[in-house]
């Protein structure tokens, strides 16, 4: 039967019969090929009828593609009542109420085939197709001669009939409910108005009936023509439709048959192996239920064990419990309506535990803070430290180092607090009634009690830090041995999936289900392949749960062990450094990088803790120093307190390992007051002194030569004090050092023991050492500045009352500017190896120093030569050249020039004075070289010559006569003009 358009492609014809089998896929070679069903409508009744055992068997051919399995069959879709009509392409367009048409994907073993493929055919045959055309209707077929003018006649005839009848009748929307339609067959022009008879209207109508008849005649003649042309299909399908009745008779007999085989085979053969099965499945089922019922009395019990272990502060059993349980009420027993309430009760019971311990912890620091520092023992009952940190760290309740940071403070203050009072209550000169305030009464402490209350604070902060200390460690410790348990973990859980990529515990089977209590086929399959069959795998924690023992079976008792065994691996045992075991289960819920921030949080508490500690200690020295008491110590003291506070510092830091500078910079502060006050002291002592010096040689006593002497040696520190009862030396004329006489006056000598008073507070208190360089330094300028204003600007004059400034004054001040150029670069060393090297830039005000003191000694003696240049131009301008010789001009200047020497050769060392001598010396043979010029006298060896060599003699004389310069050559031929 073919369709009116195309349809999808169909299998190809295995047989000649025209009987359409499925392809079979060639791995499927080996079975039975599927027997197919005879024709339903063959093109001639076969007669012969196949047996029983020739259809499909449902038992053998179950897996096979039959009939059987097909949507609709051809009969049914013929046989449909609920369709109009009949139409040719009901294969594609209307099989059955339910076919949907889908697209058959082309196969992929046959070419795609286009018109393209043809065109080289169809070039070759066209023209032997018009020559066969043509021979055809020239020439018909002689069998066909007969027929085709009968059959072009009735056809034309037909076709002739039908074009008579009008096209609106072959419209397929014809209706005469349509009023168009209707008047289009029966116009009203036939028909008069109403009431009207006439013969002509009745003799229309007729025609119209007549007309309409004729056209219903045509059709049905038509129709009848039709019939005839395809009577033999007709009466063949009718017959075909008696023969498939017979097959379904058949076929509804062997579906019987086999029904009834299948009963038997069940009763016999599947209902007792079944019957089995449900029996397994029953005591699995018991089993199941006897655990679900003694692991609900094990949870039931949960509450009151919480409360038991709570009672011992067993947090972390209690946190363990209740998270067990959570697990076991979501995973094993959800949805048990008994239980409904235990998990938001279990959550409340958790928070309750959580504020437990925060108080529990807050309340161990402050027992452990507070306790007498004489107590050895560094942790206080380190197991419960131990159990509460590992119960805050499982909660994540890291906000416990906050309050253990806030104890710290509050401890902290409270020693402090107390070592004021039992300090203040041993001193019977303080009257606490009067004095109330603790920092009044402190107030009125000496130095030696305060310094001795501040060193019992001290020794008290050191054992504060050291018990801290200890105490962060094991929290620290805990915290690490977490985190070491976590990686060891992690890598554990690596090798492990490394080891079992691809394991899979699914089993997966296609058996059908079972009408019994709702449980599968494969439910009992996979419970059988199982290690037992009583009973079933539990979750490790649920066997932190049970209390009761396992079922009575062997198996199960085994299954018990390996639950109990595989639950002791999900926790390990640590030892803290205190020798404390500690249990950690891997129910963590801190990651790694948390962990590692507690760490290192619980460093930064130590390190707070030592700010702490210096934070209180300067608030106890601010609180001394707010009236001056700290300003107004000598340097011993200064020194001593500095020391003590250095000591502690240093010991933090040892402790702690970092650096408090808070401590550190009030000391600092209190340092640079003390520098303040310590240079303005010896500044006033220094402009007393300077202004009340006469600028006369000073005897040296003992000590100042001693002390020169231990500089020498390189100690530079002021010596100690002679214990009374010593023999006293008699003092000396001269300072001596290094092998060098010096004449100095008692400031200088003053001065030089204040140049050891700085360096030796600079050894002290090494922080102090830039301001004091700067000081030092302003002192020396002070020094040198004060001293040229009084001796060179004569100012000694009005502040002493010196009638003059003689040249003994001035060459008495340049040797003590040369004793201080001396000591200069001693200082600098001493200052150089207490500097940083970055600082080393200071050292510059030295060589400034240094430059000033030269240029004062130069301007000394430069003012030393001018006295005797304006002593030569006075007398020299008065000279003449005439007896008797010598002349009183050249004893006037011999007898300055010994006058000179007398006043400096004691004071300046031999060196300088020929120096200074070959100065005056110079000055006086250019005085005299310019009065010769004048008088016009020549060393011609005249007379004028003669007298002016006899005064020269005389004066060579004179001047070789003097101390120490007895070899100076004073060349005095360059007193004579150069003649030309």
């Amino acid at each position: 039967m073919a369709s009116s358009h195309s349809s999808p492609p169909v299998p190809r014809p295995s047989s000649s019969d025209g009987i359409f089998k499925k392809e079979v896929d060639s791995s499927a070679k080996q079975y039975k090929h599927v027997r197919s069903l005879p024709d339903v409508c063959p093109k001639e009744p076969t007669g012969d009828s196949r047996s029983l055992c020739d259809g499909p068997s449902v038992v053998a051919d179950q897996h096979k593609w039959t009939v059987y399995n097909s949507k609709v069959n051809l009969p049914a879709a013929l046989n449909d009542p609920r369709l109009a009509k009949r139409e040719s392409d009901f294969f594609t367009k209307t099989w059955g109420l339910d076919f949907v048409e889908t697209e058959v994907m082309p196969s992929f073993y046959l070419p795609h085939i286009t018109k393209e493929h043809f065109a080289p055919y169809l070039q070759v045959t066209t023209q032997r197709e018009k020559i066969h055309e043509k021979f055809k209707s020239v020439c018909p077929a002689k069998d066909d001669i007969d027929t085709i003018p009968i059959l072009s006649i009735n056809h034309d005839k037909s076709r002739t009939d039908l074009e008579q009848v009008p096209k609106i009748f072959m419209k397929p929307d014809f209706a005469l409910d349509d009023p168009l339609t209707f008047n289009a067959v029966l116009p009203w022009s036939h028909f008069s108005g109403a009431g009207s008879k006439g013969s002509r209207d009745v003799a229309s109508s007729r025609l119209l009936q007549e007309m309409l008849s004729h056209y219903l005649d045509v059709v049905e003649v038509n129709i009848v023509h039709q019939i005839s042309l395809r009577s033999e299909a007709f009466f063949h399908a009718m017959t075909s439709q008696h023969e498939l009745q017979d097959y379904l008779r058949n076929t509804f007999q062997a579906v019987k048959v086999l029904r009834d085989r299948i009963a038997q085979i069940d009763k016999v053969m599947c209902k007792g192996s079944l019957n089995i099965l449900r029996q397994a499945l029953t005591r699995n089922n018991s089993i199941k239920l006897y655990n679900k019922m003694k692991l609900m009395a094990t949870v039931h019990q949960t509450q009151p064990t919480v409360q038991l272990l709570l009672s011992t502060s067993e947090f972390v059993g209690a946190l363990d419990l209740i998270a067990t349980t959570q697990e076991v009420l979501q995973q094993e027993l959800q949805g048990i309506h008994s239980f409904r309430h235990l998990g938001s009760q279990l959550c409340e019971l958790e928070k309750l535990i959580d504020k437990m311990m925060i108080a529990d912890f807050s309340t161990y620091a402050r027992s452990d803070l507070d306790r007498p520092l004489e107590d050895e023992n560094q942790v206080l009952e380190e197991e419960r430290l131990v159990s509460l940190v590992f119960g805050l760290l499982k909660q994540r309740k890291l906000d416990f180092l906050e309050i253990y940071s806030e104890e710290m403070m509050s401890a902290a203050k409270n020693i402090v607090k107390q070592c004021v009072i039992s300090t203040i209550s041993e001193i019977e000169e303080i009257d606490t009634e009067i004095v109330v305030k603790l920092a009044d009464q402190m107030r009125l402490m000496n130095f030696h009690q305060w310094f001795e209350l501040l060193k019992c604070i001290f020794v008290n902060f050191i054992f504060f830090l050291k018990r801290v200390k200890a105490t962060l460690s094991v929290i620290r410790s805990v915290v690490l041995l977490v985190l070491d348990r976590n990686q060891k973990t992690k890598v554990l859980d690596g090798v492990l999936a490394d080891r079992n990529p691809g394991k899979s515990f699914n089993t997966v089977t296609e058996v059908g289900y079972l009408t019994h209590e709702g449980m599968f086929i494969s439910d009992a399959f996979s419970e059988r392949e199982q290690p037992s069959v009583g009973a079933e795998p539990r979750n490790p924690r649920t066997s932190y749960l049970s209390s009761e023992p396992c079922v009575s079976d062997s198996t199960s008792e085994q299954e018990c062990t390996t639950e109990s065994s595989s639950s002791r691996e999900q926790t390990s045992s640590s030892v803290t450094p205190g020798g404390v075991e500690i249990t950690i289960n891997e129910d963590m819920k801190l990651t790694d990088l948390e962990l590692g921030r507690v760490a290192n949080n619980i460093q930064e508490l130590l390190y707070n803790a030592s700010d702490v500690c210096h934070d209180r200690c300067v608030k106890f020295l601010m609180a001394r120093a707010k009236d001056g008491f700290l300003e107004k110590l000598n340097s011993s003291e200064f020194v001593t307190l500095s020391r003590s506070v250095e000591l502690f510092v240093q010991e933090t830091e040892e402790l702690c390992g970092r650096r408090s500078m808070s401590l550190r910079g009030a000391l600092q502060s209190q340092a640079n007051r003390f520098v303040n006050r310590f240079h303005e002291e010896r500044k006033t002592k220094l402009s007393l002194l300077l202004d009340n010096e006469r600028w006369k040689q000073a005897e040296v006593p003992a000590e100042f030569q001693d002390l020169v002497n231990s500089i020498a040696d390189g100690r530079i520190s002021l010596p100690e004090k002679r214990a009374t009862g010593t023999e006293e030396r008699k003092p000396a004329d001269y300072l001596i050092v290094d092998g060098q006489k010096y004449a100095v006056v008692g400031t200088v000598l003053l001065l030089i023991r204040i140049f050891l008073e700085y360096c030796q507070c600079v050894d002290d208190i090494p922080s102090i050492s830039t301001d004091m360089l700067t000081r030092l330094s302003d002192l020396i300028k002070q020094f040198n500045s004060r001293s040229c204003q009084l001796v060179l600007g004569a100012g000694a004059l009005q502040v002493v009352g010196l009638k003059t400034i003689t040249t003994k004054n001035l060459a008495l001040v340049s040797r003590c500017l040369q004793l201080i150029v001396h000591y200069i670069p001693i200082i600098r060393a001493h200052f150089e190896t207490r500097l940083q090297p970055k600082q080393y830039s200071i050292l510059r005000h030295f060589d400034h120093i240094t430059k000033d003191y030269n240029d004062h000694i130069a301007e000394i003696s430069a003012k030393l030569v001018a006295i005797m240049d304006s002593l030569f131009e006075k007398v020299l301008s008065k000279y003449e050249v005439k007896a008797p010789m010598p002349s009183t001009c050249f004893r006037n200047v011999c007898k300055q020039m010994t006058k000179m020497d007398e006043a400096i050769v004691d004071l300046l060392p031999e060196e300088q004075t020929h120096m200074l001598f070959l100065r005056i010396n110079a000055s006086f043979k250019l005085h005299l070289k310019k009065q010769l010029a004048r008088l016009n006298v020549v060393n011609d060896g005249g007379p004028q010559h003669g007298l002016v060599m006899a005064d020269v003699a005389f004066y060579t004389g004179n001047i070789q006569a003097l101390k120490t310069l007895k070899n100076l050559d004073l060349n005095m031929a360059e007193i004579w003009e150069q003649k030309r």
